[in-house]
């Protein structure tokens, strides 16, 4: 049925499909919290488990997503993962109470920890080195378009049909794509015969959960709060532990040795201000317009949508420029467009025009093209197809972590700031002067956004781009480089 369509098509649709799906949901929840607040009579703090507690499971089973890709074949593992996700989402919208709402959500968690590296271990396994660019541009689709989409989206579905379709909508998507991929995917051959770490497992996947835990915490409840000191502490020692391991056992669940590879290990880094720049934006922003400039959810939504329009419309470009100058030059002014960005946002203020805001989201949305795209296809650029699935899981877990991270600092800076600003006040004081000291913090805000990601241009400049060689120009391998049909290793118990 498919075989005039070059394989690696196939598994760009298939990826793209499923991580459309996932991303949106990871958006399109939180406008309708306060919907599912009145209706199941829950408090905020219960209800932000659905977002905790899937961003919890989602970071036990990243790292565990190369191992199992290895060991049961991409294939399998996608089609398995992209299975247990559509199914979750169903029951989530059948729930009856916050509890069982929650038990699918954590149950999605495990589908999605699966999805995304495995699924971009699969895109960079068809695409050749030399095409990794463009297969990174295939990647940036969805992950524009799901965010942008989401806000509104969920606002329109749980004001005018009900809270459930918010769950329901992905439904028909994950069908359509488990069909498509049980079919149109190759039998991905088995490479891995040991066992799974299972002390790497239980450290990595438990400290990466509870310093995820710690720092949402940190950012809602403040940083002097003991539980939260105590949740970091404990992720952090957890994710010691977890590096410790990995050194000293003979099949690690992730192979830190990777980070060896200067290319790669630079890509890892990047990923810190470019994910923590662009979510902790992407989460300040619509507080700001809605809290302290009266924009409704679905408002806030369209406003923030001018990140994806910035986005799509450089995507086209992104591959062409890459083979002709570069991942340094790429990255660094990508970087240096987001600290313009970060610093016309500090510029917004009260009477401040919604142009403004559109503008910075808008370069941001460019910005992040120019970086998402060179930083993936040169940090996979010298990485061997065995080593693929275990990379992507790295690589994955570093951008939860950044964009965890991210949000945690500027939502800690905001409170902190906030505060400030409000405490120094007359008791008195008048709403334009205590609207005026908002922004003021909200100002602070990006200024750190803003250093962040100038961060992100010094290390830009350490890329050399003769390193990222392999991921540019032609080269000798055939123009489908998937391995033909071989019989799958069985793996060993």
């Amino acid at each position: 049925m498919f075989r005039s369509v070059p394989y690696k098509w196939l598994v760009a649709t298939a990826f793209v499909m499923a991580l459309f799906m996932e991303i949106l949901d990871m958006t399109v929840l939180n406008t309708a919290l306060p919907i599912l607040g009145e209706h199941f009579d829950a408090e905020t703090s219960t209800l932000q488990w659905l977002v905790t507690g899937y961003l919890v499971s989602l970071a036990v089973f990243i790292p565990a997503s190369g191992w199992v890709a290895d060991r049961f074949g991409d294939k399998n593992t996608f089609v398995l993962a992209l299975a247990i996700y559509t199914a979750a989402s169903l029951w989530a919208g059948f729930a009856n109470s916050v509890t069982e709402l929650l038990i699918a959500r954590v149950t999605q968690g495990v589908g999605g920890g699966l999805l995304t590296p495995v699924g971009t271990a699969m895109l960079f396994r068809a695409f050749p080195p030399h095409e990794r660019a463009r297969a990174s541009a295939v990647l940036a689709i969805p992950t524009t378009l799901a965010p942008a989409l989401g806000p509104v989206l969920g606002g329109w579905l749980a004001d005018n049909i009900s809270w459930r379709w918010v769950f329901l909508l992905k439904v028909p998507i994950g069908i359509i794509g488990l069909v498509f991929s049980a079919v149109a995917l190759r039998k991905g051959v088995r490479t891995a015969r040991e066992r799974l770490d299972v002390l790497g497992f239980l450290t990595g996947g438990a400290g990466l959960a509870t310093l995820l835990v710690g720092l949402e915490r940190g950012a809602r409840e403040g940083w002097s709060d003991r539980p939260t000191l105590a949740l970091v502490s404990a992720g952090v020692l957890l994710v010691i532990a977890f590096v410790v391991t990995e050194r000293r056992v003979q099949f690690p669940m992730i192979d830190l040795k990777l980070l060896g590879n200067r290319m790669f290990r630079l890509g890892n880094i990047i990923m810190l201000p470019a994910a923590g720049a662009t979510m902790g934006a992407l989460f300040v922003v619509p507080l700001m317009v809605q809290t302290s400039m009266g924009l409704s959810a679905t408002e806030s939504g369209l406003l923030t949508m001018w990140q994806a329009i910035g986005m799509l419309v450089v995507l086209p470009f992104t591959n062409r420029v890459f083979q002709r100058v570069g991942p340094r030059r790429m990255l660094a002014g990508g970087f240096a467009v987001i600290t313009l960005s970060q610093v016309g946002l500090a510029l917004v203020e009260a009477e401040s025009s919604l142009w403004l805001i559109r503008s910075a989201m808008f370069l941001m949305g460019m910005a992040g093209a120019f970086i998402m795209v060179p930083v993936q296809a040169a940090a996979f650029s010298s990485i061997t197809p065995l080593e693929t699935a275990r990379a992507s899981a790295l690589f994955s877990t570093t951008r939860q972590v950044a964009a965890s991270v991210g949000v945690a600092l500027l939502a800690t800076t905001l409170t902190v700031r906030m505060t400030s600003h409000l405490a120094d006040l007359a008791v008195d004081a008048s709403a334009t002067t205590r609207t005026a000291a908002a922004f003021a913090a909200y100002q602070d805000v990006f200024v750190v956004s803003a250093l962040i990601a100038a961060f992100g241009v010094a290390v830009s400049l350490l890329v050399r781009d003769h390193e990222a060689a392999a991921s540019r120009g032609p080269a000798p391998v055939p123009a489908d480089p998937i391995e033909p049909a071989v019989e799958p290793v069985e793996a060993t118990s």
